[in-house]
């Protein structure tokens, strides 16, 4: 029994060891008289941590709205993969910071430059000069073509908002869906948000263009083991025509053509946009 309770207690130490990323952190306790006075979603989103500049893009992405049609909710270990810049990190690092956990997903910077190495950096100084509003919050780095988000069944929502066509212009996408299933307990979600192409087309045809055909991304999310839960037109744009000489890029908020037909662009806003929940099946 003693060689049982020794084998035990070294495996549990080799799983913390390899879990320490995902290493509890104190959390207030959860009652429901606690999680009723949480930040609410709007206190949130008006909070002045906020620059106006992400605040303006709310009416083109509906956060609230979109939060809670994948279920957000304040006690959850939400992973968020390719965060950016941080747009929904404002959002969702002070929201879950007393009752929850925040996870900023980013590829492993393999060189010290470059988009990886960027957000690596900014994310951290976000989070450092900050901490009342990110201090439990936490980056997670992964290789795509072998990534690991974290523990298998520990997190309860996955989220990537306008970053799948990234995955499949990269030839990962298939990967890292596998490394969300994984990261995911039984019965957990994650919730797709990405450019939508014109019906009809196929990947090929939309290839660098920032769109992506809805299907494909059904059929990556399946082909992984999900079950796809519910779509919804949240943020759809039907005046978005998506035949722009620069792509996707060509609309709000980056402009890649800047002051040419700026008007007409700024008129369309952003894009249309999938948004697409997705559950692991419960065991």
């Amino acid at each position: 029994m003693r060689n049982i309770a020794t084998l035990t207690l070294a495996l549990a130490a080799a799983l913390a060891a390899n879990s320490a990323v995902f290493a509890d952190q104190p959390k207030a306790l959860v009652t429901p008289a606690s999680l009723a006075q949480a930040a609410s979603i709007d206190t949130v989103l008006a909070g002045d941590w906020r620059s106006d500049k992400n605040k303006a893009r709310d009416q083109y992405r509906h956060p609230k709205e979109t939060l809670a049609f994948f279920g957000l909710k304040p006690n959850q270990t939400v992973i968020e993969l390719y965060p950016g810049g941080g747009w929904y990190t404002e959002i969702l690092a002070p929201y879950l910071k007393e009752h929850g956990q925040y996870y900023a997903a980013i590829i492993k910077p393999n060189k010290p430059e470059g988009e990886e190495a960027i957000n690596k950096t900014g994310l951290r100084a976000k989070f450092a000069a900050d901490p009342t509003h990110y201090g439990a919050a936490k980056v997670v780095e992964f290789v795509p073509k072998s990534a690991v988000l974290g523990p298998p069944a520990s997190a309860d929502l996955v989220l990537t908002f306008r970053n799948v066509h990234n995955m499949t212009d990269d030839g990962v996408a298939e990967p890292i869906f596998k490394a969300m299933f994984d990261v995911l307990k039984p019965g957990g979600t994650l919730g797709v948000v990405d450019h939508r192409a014109k019906p009809g087309t196929t990947l090929a045809q939309n290839k660098e263009t920032g769109y992506l055909p809805e299907d494909v991304v059904i059929k990556l999310a399946t082909d992984a083991g999900f079950k796809l839960a519910a779509r919804s037109e949240i943020n759809a744009n039907p005046k978005d025509t998506k035949d722009y000489p620069k792509g996707v890029w060509t609309l709000p908020p980056t402009l890649t053509l800047k002051d040419v037909d700026r008007d007409k662009y700024l008129a369309i806003g952003e894009s249309d946009r999938m948004t697409l929940k997705f559950v692991k099946p419960a065991k």
